[in-house]
């Protein structure tokens, strides 16, 4: 996610702080080497269920079919205001692609938020583990009520977009003052100042959500104390974040709070697989339909089989992006052809 989130984050800003056009490519120079890469995670992320967790594969790609379709036409939009913005002169048609860029950009985001709200949240699974969930009914999220069936946005889940969005806005924001320099690298931390306060008001609202939600959330953290290490890197890095902003545009303070930034992002998502586990999706209405890592898993031999591949394939992922980072590294510049 945050090799995901940082080109959507670059994206939201997109409009607002790149007021120039040589400002526009200098966004899309620092984006153009990795954006494209970073789609695999979610290829990767698709494989993995499919091969590890079948029923769960099923159960979720049918359930969440409405909203994966709108995802991957944001995808698809995306790709196009990126790829041909690049070939066009005309000032019409750039900004035309420019904004379907930034705002498939933000969607996706409010998305991929709203869809992690869901499976905290949990879906209206049935006795054979499929279900069904409209965009949305009443914006409550009925859980723990036999017979309701809750939309995919309710207040709890279009919170969790929310919070997805400032988080990936102000990452997003780090990485273009990482990559860019004079009066785009200052609007770019200028954006990421004003979003921090609101991270954390949204940090602190999401955690009392969740519990008021799903009150079993803490039952991993009670039972396992070592867990309240991830808040304590989450809140700390948000400390880190801050410090490194004030200490003005200074490159090594800018990566500083890029990664900071980077390990709340882990930081959130890990707590919340801590807190779920081995819950892999819960039922909103009955605890005994949640499918877990022990009745979606795989057999033995494809799981080996499947564990073998995926570790070949992380290792050559790993090792071009790490070529790449490299290859890219520092300030972007606009001269020459490209983006």
């Amino acid at each position: 996610m945050t090799l995901f989130g940082r080109a959507r984050g670059a994206g939201v800003i997109y409009l607002g702080a790149a007021r120039t056009p040589e400002e526009r490519r200098s966004i899309m120079r620092a984006i153009g080497p990795v954006w494209d890469g970073n789609e695999v995670w979610l290829l990767a992320a698709g494989g993995t269920l499919y091969f590890a967790f079948p029923l769960l594969y099923a159960s979720s790609f049918s359930g969440f079919y409405l909203p994966l379709m709108i995802v991957l036409w944001l995808l698809m939009l995306r790709g196009i205001g990126i790829e041909l913005r690049a070939h066009m002169q005309n000032p019409v048609w750039a900004g035309f692609f420019d904004v379907i860029f930034c705002v498939s950009s933000t969607l996706l985001i409010i998305f991929f938020g709203a869809a992690l709200g869901n499976v905290v949240r949990g879906v209206p699974l049935a006795a054979d583990h499929y279900f069904f969930e409209p965009l949305w009914t009443n914006f409550r999220t009925n859980t723990g009520q036999v017979g309701t069936n809750p939309g995919i946005l309710d207040w709890y889940t279009v919170l969790t977009g929310v919070i997805a969005l400032v988080t990936l806005t102000t990452h997003g924001s780090l990485y273009v003052a990482v990559k860019t320099e004079g009066d785009l690298n200052r609007r770019a931390r200028t954006v990421a100042l004003w979003a921090w306060p609101l991270q954390v008001l949204l940090t602190v609202a999401g955690l009392i959500a969740t519990i008021y939600v799903r009150p079993t959330v803490l039952e991993n953290y009670n039972n396992h104390i070592i867990g309240y290490l991830i808040p304590t890197v989450v809140y700390g890095s948000l400390a880190v974040m801050i410090y490194a902003l004030r200490k003005g545009p200074e490159p090594a303070k800018e990566k500083v709070a890029f990664v900071a930034s980077a390990l709340y992002i882990v930081g959130m998502l890990v707590g919340a697989a801590f807190a779920l586990y081995p819950v892999v999706l819960p039922s909103s209405s009955d605890p005994a339909l949640n499918l877990t890592i022990y009745n979606t898993a795989a057999g033995q031999h494809g799981l080996t089989v499947g564990l073998t591949w995926w570790i070949l394939g992380m290792i050559l992922a790993l090792g071009y992006f790490t070529l790449l980072f490299r290859m890219f590294k520092g300030k972007v510049r606009v001269e020459g052809g490209g983006y």
